[in-house]
């Protein structure tokens, strides 16, 4: 019961030919679906009908972040626990959103607009179900990442948020940074996968996203894609480097309008008991980024 991992999500852009261009010619995503102000794209190994709508509008920005629970029933439970928290919940109806079904929405602590859906439309991967080959076609253009992995969001108080989704959402936590006085300034946190995280929340201003990772399958393929990145023109933000938090290998970059991507690989496994990793603010340069050892405020305070 309860968050299994995240689906996907919506955000908005002033230029939706540059962004559709941009998302489907170097990112390499598959453009699934498009109406007058929407366009609809998904990674070539996601069984779902999308993991990144961009909706038309003149201010760059996010509309909000879908995760999926494991169990139908999951939903009406964790709409009481979230309205019982003081949270107001509103259901979005099915056939109200392209490719799913009835979600909950609601406003978290920290104030990005996050919904819970069950009902995702399934519209395969590029491999088929019949004798399927291990790897994707070798004429997909870009990158060509195989699954969005993660996100990361602000919070003025990352205690507060990160307490509501562990002990309203379930999810459970992986690593933390702590100040001198034992105040929360990140946290990482995993829903029903493996993952050291499927979201992250560290200190900065209510309602913003920092980013969202697509993941690669090794370096190798981080290589690739820093190469990718340099040949199009793409304004590279930090790396190819490695986190010490997650242990994960990483390049950051832009969109054209400025929103914060990650292709990311590597990490490690956690059991649902593992020991929460604890990263102190006088340390928290190599738990960043771990070859350079420096915490750079412009990275931390840049965000959509």
């Amino acid at each position: 019961m309860g968050i299994l991992r995240l689906a996907h999500v919506d955000v908005r852009t002033p230029d939706l030919d540059l962004s559709a261009a941009y998302y489907t010619e170097v990112m390499g995503l598959q453009q699934v679906a498009r109406t007058d102000d929407c366009v609809y794209l998904k990674c070539w190994d996601e069984e779902d009908h999308h993991s990144l709508r961009m909706r038309y509008h003149p201010r760059t920005g996010m509309d909000s972040f879908t995760f999926r629970v494991e169990e139908e029933d999951d939903l009406h439970e964790l709409e009481k626990k979230v309205e019982s928290y003081g949270c107001p919940t509103s259901r979005v109806s099915r056939g109200a959103a392209v490719g799913q079904g009835e979600s909950i929405r609601f406003e978290v602590p920290s104030g990005q607009i996050m919904e819970l859906v069950w009902d995702i439309e399934k519209t395969g991967n590029l491999l088929g179900k019949h004798n399927p080959a291990p790897v994707p076609p070798p004429d997909l253009p870009g990158i060509a990442p195989p699954r969005m992995d993660h996100m990361l969001v602000n919070a003025e108080e990352v205690a507060e948020s990160a307490a509501f989704f562990i002990d309203v959402l379930g999810m459970r936590m992986t690593e933390q940074v702590l100040d001198g006085n034992g105040h929360q300034l990140g946290v990482w946190l995993a829903g029903n996968t493996r993952s050291p995280h499927d979201i992250a929340i560290v200190n900065g201003p209510n309602g913003a996203l920092h980013h969202w990772a697509y993941w690669l399958d090794d370096w190798d393929h981080i290589r690739q894609a820093a190469d990718t990145l340099a040949y199009n023109g793409v304004q590279i933000d930090q790396g190819p480097t490695r986190h010490g938090v997650t242990r994960g290998n990483t390049i950051y970059f832009f969109d054209p309008l400025g929103i914060r991507n990650e292709v990311f690989t590597g990490g490690y496994w956690v059991d649902p008991d593992t020991e929460i990793l604890t990263w102190t603010e006088d340390n928290f340069g190599k738990g960043l980024f771990y070859y350079e050892n420096v915490v750079s405020q412009r990275f931390l305070r840049m965000h959509t």
